[in-house]
């Protein structure tokens, strides 16, 4: 069967043959750009048609981490090191979704804690994030029971807990390793102020 054709001209340029197939196909593409131009940018909007809270509105704690020098049984309490974090607090749900999304720089001695009330595995991910962090997952009784070091800035993938933690702390990417921050290691902060 033979294709109906027409003529279709551009520009002021001479007419071309255009088969009736290209012509369709041409409108669809021509309508797909125009939906797309509507519809996408309402469609991944739910994080970021939020305004992005400035995190001088956070509340803000010091936090605490203590590893001491065991011998046999008994701690060493003058061989205990401690490293202390100014820490922002993702106290909302509107706080926790955006954590340090957006965040270009974070200085070594802060960070966010994420409280989980009541305890249940974290899943985060590194959604709109700049810059790579560790995350210090802190079990019910204080103690560090995981840290997922150097996580990749702007990965989807699921970063977990893997089991309910009461909190969870991001601090700069590499900081767990240059302190000597360990699975084991307590976990203390202020009062929010």
């Amino acid at each position: 069967m033979a294709e109906k054709v027409f003529l279709a001209t551009r520009c002021g340029r001479k007419p071309r043959r255009v088969s009736m197939r290209d012509y369709a196909w041409a409108r669809l593409c021509a309508l797909s750009l125009a939906l797309s131009l509507v519809v996408l940018p309402a469609v991944d909007c739910s994080a970021q048609s939020r305004l992005v809270q400035d995190l001088a509105t956070f509340p803000r704690t010091t936090l605490e981490i203590t590893r001491a020098a065991k011998s046999g049984h008994h701690t060493k309490n003058h061989d205990a090191q401690s490293h202390r974090f100014d820490v922002w607090i993702a106290d909302t749900p509107e706080r926790q979704e955006q954590g340090l999304m957006f965040v270009r720089d974070l200085p070594a001695t802060q960070g966010m804690l994420f409280p989980q009330d009541p305890p249940r595995a974290a899943n985060f991910w590194m959604k709109n994030t700049y810059i790579e962090l560790d995350m210090v997952f802190i079990g019910t009784d204080g103690h560090i029971i995981k840290i997922i070091e150097r996580a990749q800035p702007f990965k989807l993938d699921n970063l977990s807990s893997d089991r309910p933690v009461s909190a969870v702390l991001e601090i700069k990417g590499g900081e767990a390793a240059r302190l000597g921050v360990r699975v084991g290691d307590l976990v203390a902060c202020g009062r929010p102020r």
